[in-house]
Protein backbone atom coordinates (compact mmCIF):
# COMPACT_ATOMS: atom_id res chain seq x y z
CA UNK A 1 0.00 0.00 0.00
CA UNK A 2 1.53 3.09 -1.12
CA UNK A 3 1.24 6.35 0.59
CA UNK A 4 0.92 10.17 -0.55
CA UNK A 5 1.23 12.79 2.05
CA UNK A 6 -1.63 14.98 3.03
CA UNK A 7 -1.33 18.33 1.91
CA UNK A 8 -2.44 19.64 4.95
CA UNK A 9 0.40 18.28 7.21
CA UNK A 10 4.33 18.56 6.81
CA UNK A 11 6.33 15.94 7.05
CA UNK A 12 7.33 17.04 10.42
CA UNK A 13 3.73 17.06 11.40
CA UNK A 14 3.87 13.27 9.97
CA UNK A 15 6.75 11.91 11.95
CA UNK A 16 5.10 13.43 15.16
CA UNK A 17 1.61 12.12 14.70
CA UNK A 18 3.52 8.52 13.95
CA UNK A 19 5.51 8.55 16.71
CA UNK A 20 3.08 9.38 18.76
CA UNK A 21 1.43 5.92 18.02
CA UNK A 22 4.48 4.09 18.25
CA UNK A 23 4.99 3.79 14.50
CA UNK A 24 7.74 4.55 11.98
CA UNK A 25 6.18 4.41 8.92
CA UNK A 26 2.62 4.97 7.18
CA UNK A 27 2.50 1.53 6.31
CA UNK A 28 2.60 -0.05 10.06
CA UNK A 29 -0.45 1.52 10.75
CA UNK A 30 -1.59 -1.31 8.54
CA UNK A 31 0.14 -3.97 9.61
CA UNK A 32 -3.09 -5.55 11.57
CA UNK A 33 -4.49 -6.26 8.16
CA UNK A 34 -3.67 -9.53 6.12
CA UNK A 35 -1.53 -8.48 3.06
CA UNK A 36 -4.16 -10.58 0.93
CA UNK A 37 -6.93 -7.93 2.11
CA UNK A 38 -4.90 -4.85 0.77
CA UNK A 39 -4.70 -3.46 -2.71
CA UNK A 40 -2.53 -0.63 -4.17
CA UNK A 41 -5.42 -0.26 -6.61
CA UNK A 42 -8.73 -2.03 -7.93
CA UNK A 43 -7.22 -2.66 -11.73
CA UNK A 44 -9.00 -0.31 -13.59
CA UNK A 45 -8.06 0.12 -17.00
CA UNK A 46 -7.46 3.89 -18.35
CA UNK A 47 -9.36 5.23 -20.93
CA UNK A 48 -12.75 3.80 -20.35
CA UNK A 49 -15.83 5.10 -21.28
CA UNK A 50 -18.95 6.05 -18.32
CA UNK A 51 -20.50 2.88 -19.92
CA UNK A 52 -17.72 0.55 -19.90
CA UNK A 53 -16.46 1.75 -16.26
CA UNK A 54 -19.62 1.03 -14.48
CA UNK A 55 -19.82 -2.29 -16.25
CA UNK A 56 -16.35 -3.35 -14.98
CA UNK A 57 -17.09 -2.03 -11.65
CA UNK A 58 -20.22 -3.93 -11.47
CA UNK A 59 -18.28 -6.90 -12.55
CA UNK A 60 -15.86 -6.64 -9.51
CA UNK A 61 -19.03 -6.23 -7.63
CA UNK A 62 -20.73 -9.55 -8.22
CA UNK A 63 -17.64 -11.42 -6.56
CA UNK A 64 -19.50 -10.03 -3.19
CA UNK A 65 -22.68 -11.41 -4.36
CA UNK A 66 -23.53 -14.95 -2.78
CA UNK A 67 -26.17 -17.76 -2.75
CA UNK A 68 -25.32 -19.25 0.18
CA UNK A 69 -27.59 -21.12 2.55
CA UNK A 70 -26.65 -18.64 6.07
CA UNK A 71 -26.36 -20.15 8.75
CA UNK A 72 -24.05 -17.46 10.36
CA UNK A 73 -24.59 -15.49 13.42
CA UNK A 74 -22.12 -14.58 15.71
CA UNK A 75 -23.69 -11.04 16.41
CA UNK A 76 -25.36 -10.18 12.88
CA UNK A 77 -28.37 -12.11 11.36
CA UNK A 78 -29.40 -12.68 7.77
CA UNK A 79 -33.47 -11.91 8.26
CA UNK A 80 -36.25 -11.27 6.14
CA UNK A 81 -36.33 -7.49 5.09
CA UNK A 82 -39.61 -6.50 3.91
CA UNK A 83 -40.01 -4.32 0.77
CA UNK A 84 -41.52 -1.29 1.71
CA UNK A 85 -38.81 -1.21 4.03
CA UNK A 86 -36.28 0.11 1.32
CA UNK A 87 -39.08 2.07 -0.42
CA UNK A 88 -39.93 4.09 2.32
CA UNK A 89 -36.20 4.99 3.21
CA UNK A 90 -35.50 5.37 0.06
CA UNK A 91 -37.87 8.37 -0.92
CA UNK A 92 -35.80 11.74 -0.96
CA UNK A 93 -37.25 13.87 2.04
CA UNK A 94 -35.82 10.67 4.45
CA UNK A 95 -32.56 10.05 2.18
CA UNK A 96 -31.15 13.18 1.58
CA UNK A 97 -32.23 14.71 5.48
CA UNK A 98 -29.22 15.00 7.91
CA UNK A 99 -29.21 17.28 10.61
CA UNK A 100 -31.93 18.02 12.57
CA UNK A 101 -30.26 21.03 14.67
CA UNK A 102 -32.47 23.31 12.99
CA UNK A 103 -36.02 21.85 13.84
CA UNK A 104 -37.96 24.21 12.39
CA UNK A 105 -36.29 22.58 8.72
CA UNK A 106 -36.44 19.13 10.34
CA UNK A 107 -39.63 17.96 11.60
CA UNK A 108 -39.84 14.85 10.05
CA UNK A 109 -36.24 13.63 10.79
CA UNK A 110 -36.85 14.55 14.30
CA UNK A 111 -40.18 12.78 14.49
CA UNK A 112 -38.85 9.75 12.76
CA UNK A 113 -35.92 10.20 15.58
CA UNK A 114 -38.10 10.19 17.97
CA UNK A 115 -40.55 7.72 16.88
CA UNK A 116 -37.22 4.97 16.86
CA UNK A 117 -36.37 5.72 20.48
CA UNK A 118 -40.00 4.96 21.65
CA UNK A 119 -40.14 1.68 19.84
CA UNK A 120 -36.35 0.88 21.27
CA UNK A 121 -37.61 1.82 24.91
CA UNK A 122 -40.53 -0.84 24.47
CA UNK A 123 -38.81 -3.08 23.30
CA UNK A 124 -35.98 -2.94 26.09
CA UNK A 125 -38.55 -2.52 28.71
CA UNK A 126 -36.41 0.66 29.90
CA UNK A 127 -37.52 4.64 29.72
CA UNK A 128 -35.34 6.27 27.26
CA UNK A 129 -33.82 5.87 24.51
CA UNK A 130 -31.27 7.90 22.53
CA UNK A 131 -31.77 8.34 18.59
CA UNK A 132 -29.37 5.48 18.03
CA UNK A 133 -25.47 4.79 17.44
CA UNK A 134 -22.66 3.19 15.30
CA UNK A 135 -23.12 -0.04 16.30
CA UNK A 136 -23.81 -2.47 19.06
CA UNK A 137 -19.65 -2.67 20.08
CA UNK A 138 -19.15 1.37 20.41
CA UNK A 139 -22.78 1.36 21.98
CA UNK A 140 -21.84 -0.86 24.53
CA UNK A 141 -18.51 1.10 24.74
CA UNK A 142 -20.52 4.16 25.85
CA UNK A 143 -22.54 2.10 28.11
CA UNK A 144 -19.55 1.86 29.69
CA UNK A 145 -18.37 5.00 29.84
CA UNK A 146 -21.64 6.30 30.87
CA UNK A 147 -21.40 3.81 33.82
CA UNK A 148 -18.23 4.96 34.82
CA UNK A 149 -18.85 8.62 34.69
CA UNK A 150 -21.67 7.87 36.85
CA UNK A 151 -20.08 6.18 39.59
CA UNK A 152 -16.57 7.88 39.37
CA UNK A 153 -14.86 4.22 39.66
CA UNK A 154 -12.89 2.99 36.56
CA UNK A 155 -13.12 -1.16 37.26
CA UNK A 156 -14.95 -2.74 35.16
CA UNK A 157 -15.97 -6.88 35.34
CA UNK A 158 -16.87 -8.28 32.15
CA UNK A 159 -18.63 -11.33 31.29
CA UNK A 160 -17.03 -13.85 28.75
CA UNK A 161 -20.13 -14.83 27.00
CA UNK A 162 -19.98 -10.83 25.88
CA UNK A 163 -18.92 -10.75 22.48
CA UNK A 164 -15.19 -11.16 21.83
CA UNK A 165 -16.09 -8.73 19.01
CA UNK A 166 -17.20 -6.37 21.51
CA UNK A 167 -14.49 -6.86 24.50
CA UNK A 168 -11.74 -6.50 21.48
CA UNK A 169 -13.21 -3.14 20.89
CA UNK A 170 -13.73 -2.22 24.33
CA UNK A 171 -10.06 -2.54 25.06
CA UNK A 172 -9.02 -0.93 21.71
CA UNK A 173 -10.72 2.34 22.70
CA UNK A 174 -10.05 2.57 25.90
CA UNK A 175 -5.89 1.24 25.67
CA UNK A 176 -5.19 4.80 26.87
CA UNK A 177 -7.48 5.73 29.74
CA UNK A 178 -7.15 4.44 33.71
CA UNK A 179 -9.53 1.19 33.22
CA UNK A 180 -9.27 -1.50 34.83
CA UNK A 181 -11.27 -4.53 32.93
CA UNK A 182 -11.64 -8.15 35.07
CA UNK A 183 -13.31 -10.86 32.94
CA UNK A 184 -15.40 -13.32 34.23
CA UNK A 185 -15.31 -16.70 32.77
CA UNK A 186 -18.69 -18.28 31.56
CA UNK A 187 -19.67 -21.15 34.19
CA UNK A 188 -18.10 -24.40 32.46
CA UNK A 189 -16.63 -23.23 29.08
CA UNK A 190 -13.28 -24.79 29.68
CA UNK A 191 -14.96 -28.34 30.84
CA UNK A 192 -18.42 -27.70 29.45
CA UNK A 193 -20.89 -30.68 29.90
CA UNK A 194 -24.54 -30.89 28.51
CA UNK A 195 -24.71 -32.43 32.29
CA UNK A 196 -24.66 -29.67 34.19
CA UNK A 197 -27.73 -26.75 33.37
CA UNK A 198 -25.85 -24.27 35.18
CA UNK A 199 -22.90 -24.24 32.56
CA UNK A 200 -22.74 -22.02 29.80
CA UNK A 201 -23.75 -18.61 31.54
CA UNK A 202 -22.50 -15.92 33.88
CA UNK A 203 -21.10 -17.36 36.81
CA UNK A 204 -22.43 -16.39 39.56
CA UNK A 205 -19.85 -17.48 42.08
CA UNK A 206 -17.21 -15.74 40.83
CA UNK A 207 -19.06 -12.87 39.78
CA UNK A 208 -20.07 -12.28 43.19
CA UNK A 209 -16.24 -12.76 44.61
CA UNK A 210 -15.30 -9.82 42.09
CA UNK A 211 -18.14 -7.33 42.49
CA UNK A 212 -16.45 -5.14 45.26
CA UNK A 213 -16.84 -1.44 46.01
CA UNK A 214 -13.89 -0.61 43.22
CA UNK A 215 -16.21 -1.87 40.53
CA UNK A 216 -18.36 0.96 38.37
CA UNK A 217 -19.62 -1.11 35.73
CA UNK A 218 -20.34 -4.79 34.85
CA UNK A 219 -20.74 -5.76 31.40
CA UNK A 220 -23.31 -8.45 30.66
CA UNK A 221 -24.69 -10.25 27.70
CA UNK A 222 -28.40 -12.03 26.86
CA UNK A 223 -28.90 -13.88 25.00
CA UNK A 224 -24.78 -14.62 25.22
CA UNK A 225 -22.19 -15.18 22.23
CA UNK A 226 -22.93 -18.89 22.43
CA UNK A 227 -26.66 -18.14 22.25
CA UNK A 228 -27.46 -19.01 26.10
CA UNK A 229 -30.37 -17.29 28.08
CA UNK A 230 -29.90 -16.29 31.51
CA UNK A 231 -32.47 -14.73 33.57
CA UNK A 232 -29.55 -12.17 34.88
CA UNK A 233 -32.22 -10.19 37.70
CA UNK A 234 -30.45 -11.90 40.55
CA UNK A 235 -26.88 -11.03 39.26
CA UNK A 236 -28.02 -7.37 38.67
CA UNK A 237 -29.16 -7.13 42.07
CA UNK A 238 -25.81 -8.29 43.68
CA UNK A 239 -24.15 -5.49 40.84
CA UNK A 240 -26.83 -2.67 42.61
CA UNK A 241 -25.90 -4.08 46.09
CA UNK A 242 -22.26 -2.24 45.72
CA UNK A 243 -23.54 0.56 43.96
CA UNK A 244 -22.16 -0.47 40.49
CA UNK A 245 -23.81 -0.13 37.49
CA UNK A 246 -25.20 -2.67 34.97
CA UNK A 247 -24.61 -2.56 31.36
CA UNK A 248 -26.47 -5.36 29.54
CA UNK A 249 -26.03 -6.08 25.71
CA UNK A 250 -28.77 -7.46 23.79
CA UNK A 251 -30.26 -9.52 20.45
CA UNK A 252 -33.57 -7.40 19.89
CA UNK A 253 -35.40 -9.75 18.17
CA UNK A 254 -34.98 -12.37 21.28
CA UNK A 255 -37.09 -9.82 22.95
CA UNK A 256 -40.44 -10.66 21.30
CA UNK A 257 -39.92 -13.90 23.90
CA UNK A 258 -37.24 -13.44 26.41
CA UNK A 259 -37.98 -11.63 29.40
CA UNK A 260 -36.53 -7.85 29.01
CA UNK A 261 -33.64 -6.11 30.44
CA UNK A 262 -36.08 -3.74 32.01
CA UNK A 263 -37.56 -6.79 34.01
CA UNK A 264 -34.67 -7.77 35.10
CA UNK A 265 -33.55 -4.46 36.61
CA UNK A 266 -30.26 -3.20 34.02
CA UNK A 267 -29.98 -0.20 34.61
CA UNK A 268 -28.07 0.70 30.66
CA UNK A 269 -29.42 -1.76 27.40
CA UNK A 270 -27.44 -1.51 24.39
CA UNK A 271 -27.39 -3.67 21.48
CA UNK A 272 -26.43 -3.97 17.57
CA UNK A 273 -29.73 -2.87 15.38
CA UNK A 274 -28.61 -4.55 12.13
CA UNK A 275 -31.26 -7.46 12.69
CA UNK A 276 -33.78 -4.35 12.93
CA UNK A 277 -34.42 -3.85 9.12
CA UNK A 278 -30.89 -3.64 8.32
CA UNK A 279 -29.09 -6.42 5.60
CA UNK A 280 -25.66 -7.83 6.19
CA UNK A 281 -23.29 -5.78 4.77
CA UNK A 282 -19.72 -6.94 5.38
CA UNK A 283 -19.97 -5.03 8.45
CA UNK A 284 -21.87 -1.84 8.22
CA UNK A 285 -23.43 0.38 8.15
CA UNK A 286 -25.73 -1.03 10.87
CA UNK A 287 -26.43 1.08 13.90
CA UNK A 288 -25.74 0.28 18.01
CA UNK A 289 -28.68 1.49 20.20
CA UNK A 290 -29.07 2.50 23.68
CA UNK A 291 -31.55 3.07 25.98
CA UNK A 292 -31.37 3.86 30.01
CA UNK A 293 -33.07 4.33 33.41
CA UNK A 294 -34.58 8.36 33.53
CA UNK A 295 -32.63 8.87 36.49
CA UNK A 296 -29.54 8.37 34.05
CA UNK A 297 -30.43 10.11 30.99
CA UNK A 298 -28.35 13.00 31.81
CA UNK A 299 -25.15 11.15 31.38
CA UNK A 300 -26.39 9.57 28.01
CA UNK A 301 -24.16 10.52 25.05
CA UNK A 302 -25.16 11.07 21.85
CA UNK A 303 -28.32 12.63 19.93
CA UNK A 304 -31.52 12.80 22.70
CA UNK A 305 -35.22 14.04 20.90
CA UNK A 306 -37.74 15.07 22.69
CA UNK A 307 -41.22 16.31 22.26
CA UNK A 308 -42.56 19.99 23.04
CA UNK A 309 -45.68 22.25 22.23
CA UNK A 310 -44.75 25.80 20.68
CA UNK A 311 -46.48 28.83 21.80
CA UNK A 312 -49.93 27.62 19.79
CA UNK A 313 -49.85 24.76 21.37
CA UNK A 314 -48.82 22.25 17.77
CA UNK A 315 -46.68 19.56 18.84
CA UNK A 316 -43.11 19.62 17.54
CA UNK A 317 -39.62 17.40 18.27
CA UNK A 318 -36.41 19.02 19.18
CA UNK A 319 -33.02 18.12 20.11
CA UNK A 320 -32.69 17.67 24.06
CA UNK A 321 -31.25 17.46 27.36
CA UNK A 322 -27.76 18.31 26.04
CA UNK A 323 -25.80 20.36 23.61
CA UNK A 324 -24.17 19.81 20.43
CA UNK A 325 -21.14 21.70 22.25
CA UNK A 326 -20.80 19.05 25.08
CA UNK A 327 -19.08 16.70 22.89
CA UNK A 328 -15.67 18.98 21.88
CA UNK A 329 -15.19 19.11 25.20
CA UNK A 330 -11.65 17.51 25.07
CA UNK A 331 -11.76 15.53 28.47
CA UNK A 332 -14.91 16.81 29.56
CA UNK A 333 -16.75 15.73 26.99
CA UNK A 334 -19.84 13.40 27.58
CA UNK A 335 -19.21 11.65 24.73
CA UNK A 336 -17.23 12.22 21.08
CA UNK A 337 -20.44 11.25 19.44
CA UNK A 338 -22.11 14.01 18.08
CA UNK A 339 -24.74 12.41 15.72
CA UNK A 340 -26.23 9.27 14.51
CA UNK A 341 -27.29 6.19 11.93
CA UNK A 342 -30.13 8.38 11.42
CA UNK A 343 -31.24 6.28 7.65
CA UNK A 344 -30.06 2.94 9.87
CA UNK A 345 -32.32 3.95 12.64
CA UNK A 346 -34.96 5.38 10.18
CA UNK A 347 -35.19 1.75 8.28
CA UNK A 348 -35.53 0.11 11.98
CA UNK A 349 -38.36 1.98 12.92
CA UNK A 350 -40.17 1.13 9.31
CA UNK A 351 -39.35 -2.43 10.13
CA UNK A 352 -40.52 -2.07 13.70
CA UNK A 353 -43.82 -0.53 12.50
CA UNK A 354 -44.82 -2.73 9.39
CA UNK A 355 -44.13 -5.87 11.72
CA UNK A 356 -46.11 -4.49 14.62
CA UNK A 357 -46.20 -5.86 18.24
CA UNK A 358 -48.01 -9.27 17.09
CA UNK A 359 -45.11 -9.47 13.96
CA UNK A 360 -42.42 -9.06 16.02
CA UNK A 361 -43.48 -11.48 18.36
CA UNK A 362 -44.06 -13.84 15.45
CA UNK A 363 -40.79 -13.62 13.67
CA UNK A 364 -39.26 -14.48 17.18
CA UNK A 365 -41.44 -17.35 17.65
CA UNK A 366 -40.64 -18.39 13.69
CA UNK A 367 -36.80 -18.01 14.89
CA UNK A 368 -36.72 -20.14 17.53
CA UNK A 369 -38.96 -22.94 16.27
CA UNK A 370 -36.62 -22.93 13.55
CA UNK A 371 -33.52 -23.39 15.79
CA UNK A 372 -35.42 -25.89 18.12
CA UNK A 373 -35.81 -28.05 15.06
CA UNK A 374 -32.14 -27.76 13.86
CA UNK A 375 -31.05 -28.36 17.64
CA UNK A 376 -32.78 -31.76 17.57
CA UNK A 377 -31.63 -32.50 14.14
CA UNK A 378 -28.08 -31.83 14.63
CA UNK A 379 -27.58 -33.20 18.12
CA UNK A 380 -28.47 -36.92 16.22
CA UNK A 381 -25.38 -36.94 14.18
CA UNK A 382 -23.04 -39.09 15.18
CA UNK A 383 -20.11 -37.27 16.91
CA UNK A 384 -21.93 -34.15 17.66
CA UNK A 385 -22.56 -32.59 21.40
CA UNK A 386 -24.13 -29.61 22.57
CA UNK A 387 -21.39 -27.32 24.10
CA UNK A 388 -24.17 -26.24 26.57
CA UNK A 389 -27.38 -27.84 27.67
CA UNK A 390 -28.88 -24.88 28.01
CA UNK A 391 -32.44 -22.83 27.16
CA UNK A 392 -31.04 -20.51 24.02
CA UNK A 393 -33.20 -18.44 21.45
CA UNK A 394 -32.47 -18.94 18.16
CA UNK A 395 -28.32 -19.86 18.50
CA UNK A 396 -26.39 -22.63 19.75
CA UNK A 397 -22.95 -24.06 19.71
CA UNK A 398 -21.92 -27.92 18.88
CA UNK A 399 -18.70 -29.36 19.66
CA UNK A 400 -17.52 -31.35 16.49
CA UNK A 401 -15.60 -34.37 16.32
CA UNK A 402 -13.17 -32.20 13.70
CA UNK A 403 -11.43 -28.38 13.16
CA UNK A 404 -14.61 -26.46 12.60
CA UNK A 405 -12.81 -24.21 10.52
CA UNK A 406 -12.26 -27.23 8.02
CA UNK A 407 -15.73 -28.13 8.11
CA UNK A 408 -17.08 -24.66 7.44
CA UNK A 409 -14.73 -24.58 4.37
CA UNK A 410 -15.44 -27.90 2.85
CA UNK A 411 -19.48 -27.19 3.55
CA UNK A 412 -19.09 -23.73 1.60
CA UNK A 413 -18.04 -25.51 -0.98
CA UNK A 414 -21.52 -27.61 -0.51
CA UNK A 415 -23.16 -23.69 -0.72
CA UNK A 416 -23.70 -23.67 2.61
CA UNK A 417 -22.23 -21.22 5.29
CA UNK A 418 -22.59 -23.71 8.43
CA UNK A 419 -22.26 -21.15 11.43
CA UNK A 420 -19.29 -19.85 12.92
CA UNK A 421 -15.42 -21.30 14.14
CA UNK A 422 -15.78 -20.40 17.79
CA UNK A 423 -11.90 -21.16 17.98
CA UNK A 424 -11.21 -17.99 16.19
CA UNK A 425 -12.04 -16.04 19.39
CA UNK A 426 -12.13 -18.79 22.14
CA UNK A 427 -8.68 -20.39 22.71
CA UNK A 428 -9.05 -24.41 22.77
CA UNK A 429 -12.62 -24.41 21.49
CA UNK A 430 -10.88 -24.98 17.76
CA UNK A 431 -14.13 -27.74 17.37
CA UNK A 432 -16.93 -25.86 18.58
CA UNK A 433 -19.56 -24.07 15.40
CA UNK A 434 -21.64 -21.57 16.26
CA UNK A 435 -24.73 -22.31 14.18
CA UNK A 436 -27.69 -19.48 14.37
CA UNK A 437 -31.21 -19.74 12.32
CA UNK A 438 -33.83 -16.79 11.73
CA UNK A 439 -36.96 -16.68 9.99
CA UNK A 440 -35.64 -17.05 6.72
CA UNK A 441 -33.87 -20.86 7.50
CA UNK A 442 -36.89 -23.56 6.25
CA UNK A 443 -37.17 -26.62 7.62
CA UNK A 444 -35.41 -28.69 3.96
CA UNK A 445 -32.68 -26.42 4.16
CA UNK A 446 -31.69 -27.23 8.26
CA UNK A 447 -32.50 -30.93 7.07
CA UNK A 448 -29.68 -30.39 3.83
CA UNK A 449 -27.21 -29.30 6.54
CA UNK A 450 -27.77 -31.71 8.84
CA UNK A 451 -27.31 -34.60 5.33
CA UNK A 452 -24.46 -32.60 4.44
CA UNK A 453 -22.24 -31.98 8.15
CA UNK A 454 -22.86 -35.85 8.48
CA UNK A 455 -21.43 -36.06 5.14
CA UNK A 456 -18.40 -33.80 5.91
CA UNK A 457 -17.93 -35.27 9.18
Amino acid sequence: MSHTPFACTSPSDETAMLSAVNAKSFEDLFDQIPADFQTDSFEIPSGLSEMEMMQHIRKLARKNSSDLTNFCGAGFYDHFIPAAVDSITSRGEFFTAYTPYQPEAAQGTLQAAYEYQTAIARLTGMEVSNASLYDGGTALFEGMMMALRITRRNRVLVDEGVSPIYRTMLKSYTKNLNIEYVEIPISGLRNASPRHAGDGVADRTAFKEALTKEVGAVLIQNPNFFGCIDDLTDLIDEVHAVKAISVLSTYPISLGLIKTPGEMGADIVTGEGQSLGLPLSFGGPYLGFMATRKKLVRNMPGRIVGATQDHQGRRGYVLTLQAREQHIRREKAASNICTNMQLCALRSIVYLSLLGKQGFADVSRQCMDRAGYAWTRLRAIDGVEPLFDRPFFNEFALKLPKDASEVVSDLIEEGIAAGFPAGRYYEGMENVLLCAFTEKRTKKEIDILAAKLEAVL
